[in-house]
């Protein structure tokens, strides 16, 4: 298929919202524009993991050995339930978190990282995906044109993941405005995503 249809498709799947936004979107309402940046990369490294295996045809093993599969969606699931647990308690009391310090960026760099790593259907999502434009019959080798493919992709859905900590920055900027109340509150929302992220996953563990 030609370079045209694979962008339009690849943008129609980034742009609709999906676990990646919300989480980007609960990090930027719950500690800030810094954090969803760092939310951002993470994802975005983390992808890359999903590329690779996709490209060696790792990820298909998860077709081959179901309880792979679930295996990964539950470690995912509890992963995300416990970041949501974790920021829902810092809004219970004391002023927002600020990524002030290295080993603050890192955390959310690290979490970030693993929860998209951890997401089974990312692995899933490139295996179907990649391979309907794939061209045999082109002089690049099917490898190289899997690699390019996921990078391309990877790099569309990040710029959905820009999108959302831009929309979501302001947002959390005026409902904060001299309110520490008003921190508090989001942090305990964006806990709430995470968490409800998690026990979806879990919920859905099996399917």
């Amino acid at each position: 298929m030609d370079p045209l249809t694979f962008a339009l498709a690849a943008l129609g799947f980034a742009y609709l919202p999906g676990p990646a936004m919300l989480y980007t979107a609960a990090q930027t309402l719950g500690r800030g524009k810094r954090a969803g940046w760092f939310a951002v990369l993470g994802v975005h490294l983390g992808c890359y993991v999903h590329v690779v295996a996709a490209t060696l045809g790792l990820a298909a093993l998860f077709a081959a050995v179901p309880p792979a599969y679930v295996a990964m969606k539950v470690i995912g699931g509890v992963y995300l339930l416990w970041a949501g647990v974790r920021l829902w308690r810092q809004g219970l009391g004391g002023e927002a978190p600020q990524l002030d310090s290295h080993a603050s960026a890192r955390r959310v760099l690290r979490d970030s990282f693993l929860v998209e790593v951890l997401n089974p259907k990312t692995a899933l999502f490139f295996v179907a995906f990649l391979p309907q434009f794939v061209q045999p019959q082109a002089d690049l080798a099917m490898t190289w044109q899997l690699l390019g493919l996921g990078v391309a992709s990877n790099l569309i859905f990040s710029s959905a993941d820009v999108v959302t900590v831009l929309l979501a920055a302001p947002l959390r900027r005026w409902f904060t405005a001299g309110n520490s109340r008003g921190s508090r509150w989001l942090q305990r929302l964006g806990g709430g995503v995470l968490g409800g992220l998690g026990v979806n996953t879990l919920v859905h563990a099996s399917r």
